[in-house]
């Protein structure tokens, strides 16, 4: 896929790995991979990839111009680098709000940009209404409120768009068990034997990358697929669905006022099938500072042109503010 309108690759110019609190719950204790790109001196930007547990990868440093943001890109507890891989211990989303404000300390900056897109939109919401005070605006693409009715689409209706791929991904697990796909999976994605959670994991992540695109993108689908990233990506995901999202009772909508002074950009595929628009709509409804920009020939995937591009857009739009 040509990805000429996004910046030039880029490497860091610093990485690390920064130990967690370990709460004693007998497992591992988490270690967050990090890393900083761009201009050390320059307006501060943190990227949160999405999934739950998809992990970042190189090509989300290039969203951003180099001369100007100080990029921080970290992989959530679980997912990516970070260790140990696809843990499910003390993994919630107030952990991983309290990670971000743990990095954002150990970095010594003072306020920053998120940039966020699915899980990521979501993680950003949360830790912005937790610490207002730290961000300096939100860019967010493919809303995800983390509720009940979305959860389920994903699950069963998205069948209703892509029959062929669901009917892949229902059919990894027996037919009496497929009233609950959810219980099903989690089930196999955390069976220890690795011929067991790596095929649930396969079938899982091929599912969702084959339903991202709004034509089909075996690049993205390959990517989606590789073991790595498809491990992280199905256990986390499956295991914060079964939680909720970790997520308050009432919400993130509920709790928009503290975020009422917050600019944002919010950019939303129309035909994003993972993260269907009504959430975007939704949110920016409920965000007085909120601008959104509805891609028309668009799905979910943050790497299609015309999101790519939109994205690219709002994030110039702060640097100008």
């Amino acid at each position: 896929m040509p990805r000429g309108d996004l910046f030039p690759d880029i490497a860091p110019y610093e990485t690390g790995l920064l130990p967690l609190t370990h709460t004693g719950s007998g497992g591992p204790g988490h270690v967050m991979y990090w890393e900083q790109v761009g201009n050390p001196r320059g307006q501060p930007v943190l990227f949160l990839h999405g999934g739950p547990g998809a992990g970042a990868g190189a090509v989300h440093r290039r969203f951003f111009d180099p001369q100007h943001w100080r990029v921080v890109i970290f992989d959530q507890r679980g997912a990516g680098r970070s260790r140990p891989l696809g843990e499910l211990r003390e993994n919630t989303t107030p952990l991983l709000v309290q990670d971000i404000e743990t990095l954002r300390r150990f970095l010594g900056i003072d306020r920053w940009l998120l940039f966020g897109g699915s899980w990521g939109s979501t993680l950003a919401l949360a830790y912005a209404q937790s610490f207002p005070e730290r961000v300096a605006g939100c860019v967010l693409r493919g809303v995800f409120l983390g509720r009940a009715d979305e959860v389920d689409w994903f699950l069963y209706g998205l069948r209703r768009v892509f029959p062929d791929a669901w009917a892949a991904f229902a059919e990894h697990v027996p037919a009496a068990e497929r009233h609950d796909l959810l219980g099903a999976y989690l089930r196999r994605l955390t069976d220890p034997d690795p011929t067991v959670h790596l095929a649930a994991a396969r079938a899982w992540s091929n599912y969702e990358g084959l339903c991202s695109t709004l034509l089909p993108s075996p690049e993205i689908v390959a990517s989606f697929a590789q073991d790595r990233s498809a491990l992280g990506l199905a256990r986390i995901e499956a295991h914060y669905f079964a939680h909720d999202l970790f997520l308050p009772p009432e919400g993130l909508l509920a709790r928009m006022d503290r975020l009422a002074h917050v600019p944002a950009e919010i950019v939303q595929g129309r035909y994003d099938m993972v993260c269907p628009p009504t959430s975007a709509f939704e949110l920016a409804e409920a965000w007085p500072m909120a601008r959104l920009t509805v891609v028309p020939d668009a799905g979910h995937s943050a790497l299609e042109p015309g999101v790519r591009t939109a994205l690219v857009s709002a994030v110039e739009r702060f640097r100008r503010r």
